[in-house]
């Protein structure tokens, strides 16, 4: 059965579904968005992480096409670009929002019917990313040892789930040690309860635990997803993600960091901007205060780990060292 995360984000008639991951897997609730402004803000929030904001951004824009059905075409697709705006800019770090309100503005501009070129866009994005996910996930399963210890940290979705299913399909015998990634404790809640749907032999360990793991000699791989690939090799990604990039080279671990592509908008970590969330997020777990009154909080969401950190880039046209990633766009005019 495909677990419940994989699919975590439904357009409905009266609106976007999209399971509420800030207390999964203790509480399964749904929240219905019914406007694309509704949608931004649930993104904003956190109610979905990982891939469903991608999701979140492909359906919101249906809603937004749904807001200005009868207006003129010209009003309608300005009103879009707005929409678009409004969803990209709810986190910044990760270009798949990007990509989302391209792949529906796409099937609008193709379409005379601009509600019905938006449902057609998103449907083709969300086949799209399911595809090029699946091919991640193979040419990822064919990098990992037949039997071993897999280190990672923050990762859920698509690319955990089809990663996990490929190495099973190919007979791997892999165990997962999962972070439990502050503040949010994604993996704590997410990664794990996925890879324990999926029977994995999942270990979950604390964030200052990564470094000690390694150098005992039990992880075989650190393995993540990135967030963005710049084009000369830096992997921008949660944060806590470098320091298991430094301590897994001290320690010979290799690390693969998995994206469908990089991003040829980034030639460098400077062109991608790194989100900071608010710094009271640290002081607290899961709506608990957990910090002293007396101390405050700083947040950067993401880490820029540098390409002498990484040992080879995944993508969805196979594994490439950092310092080779033009060549996945050899010959090649999309992304």
């Amino acid at each position: 059965m495909e677990p419940l995360l994989a699919r975590s984000v439904r357009l409905e008639d009266d609106g976007v579904h999209i399971l509420d991951r800030r207390n999964f897997p203790f509480e399964r609730v749904w929240v219905r968005c019914g406007t694309v402004g509704e949608v931004a803000k649930a993104i904003e929030d956190m109610v979905t992480q990982s891939s469903g904001p991608y999701f979140a951004a492909l359906y919101g824009m249906v809603l937004a096409a749904r807001e200005v059905r009868g207006l003129p075409r010209d009003e309608a697709r300005a009103a879009l670009d707005r929409a678009g705006r409004l969803l990209v800019e709810t986190r910044r770090t990760n270009n798949h929002l990007r990509k989302a309100v391209a792949a529906v503005l796409a099937g609008v501009d193709a379409d005379d019917d601009v509600e019905a070129g938006a449902l057609r866009g998103a449907l083709a994005g969300d086949e799209r990313y399911r595809a090029r996910s699946r091919r991640l996930g193979e040419f990822t399963a064919a990098r990992l040892p037949d039997e071993g210890a897999v280190l990672t940290h923050c990762w859920a979705d698509l690319y955990l789930t089809e990663t996990v299913t490929a190495a099973q399909d190919l007979g791997k015998r892999l165990r997962f040690v999962c972070t439990e990634t502050r503040p949010y404790l994604q993996g704590a809640r997410l990664t794990a309860e996925t890879l324990g749907e999926m029977g994995v032999d999942t270990t979950l360990v604390t964030d200052g635990m990564g470094a000690a793991v390694m150098s005992t000699g039990d992880v075989d791989v650190l393995l993540t997803a990135a967030d963005r690939v710049t084009m000369d090799g830096h992997v921008v990604n949660k944060v806590g993600t470098l320091g298991l990039a430094i301590a897994a080279r001290e320690f010979d671990v290799p690390f693969l960091a998995m994206v469908q592509a990089p991003d040829r908008l980034a030639p460098t970590a400077a062109d991608v901007p790194i989100e900071y969330r608010p710094g009271d997020d640290v002081l607290h777990t899961l709506g608990r205060r957990t910090a002293t009154e007396r101390a405050r909080g700083r947040y950067p969401a993401f880490d820029v780990t540098p390409p002498r950190f990484v040992t080879e880039v995944v993508t969805d046209r196979g594994a490439y060292a950092p310092h080779e990633l033009a060549d996945y766009y050899v010959g090649d005019v999309h992304d």
